[in-house]
């Protein structure tokens, strides 16, 4: 019997679980993943959970599917202590850390209106890492910095 204060969350078969999001930004990391819950994988999103190591945290559960190496990366952006559990057979097979990587390819859009990107030309937004914590990114082409915020509004 669970008390009042446990939660019970289903375990998954298999699939991916996503782990030490902060409070509130599980729905940005569905986004980034492109997930609408039309691909016909169950979700399950626990938001606003205790966490000893972040107060507050959100899980994402993707049961059918496992993320590749570079969906993993992207959810840095939103989410750089998240860990990522695979999971086969009810069982965690697989923990990895996500590690946001030095450049970031064709997620962002610059914001600078004058940016090349933003001039109907064939350019892949491309951003540099400068910083991760605090999060800001650099626009190759134009120099332009984004931060946590600013990725936050675009996604």
């Amino acid at each position: 019997m669970l008390s009042d204060s446990e939660l019970k969350v289903r375990k998954i078969k298999d699939g991916t679980v996503i782990d030490h999001i902060p409070a509130g930004n599980a729905l940005a990391v569905l986004k980034i993943l492109n997930i609408t819950g039309r691909e016909g994988h169950t979700v399950s999103i626990v938001m606003n959970v205790s966490s000893k190591r972040l107060g507050l945290k959100d899980i994402v559960k993707i049961e059918g599917r496992e993320l590749k190496p570079d969906e993993v990366n992207k959810i840095a952006l939103i989410a750089p202590n998240a860990t990522i559990n695979i999971v086969r057979n009810y069982q965690v097979v697989e923990k990895k850390s996500v590690t946001l990587p030095s450049e970031i390819y064709d997620i962002l859009s610059c914001p600078n209106p004058m940016c090349v990107t933003n001039a109907n030309e064939p350019v892949t937004p491309r951003f540099y890492v400068d910083s991760e914590s605090p999060l800001r990114l650099r626009c190759h082409y134009c120099g332009w910095f984004l931060e946590r915020e600013d990725v936050l509004k675009q996604i």
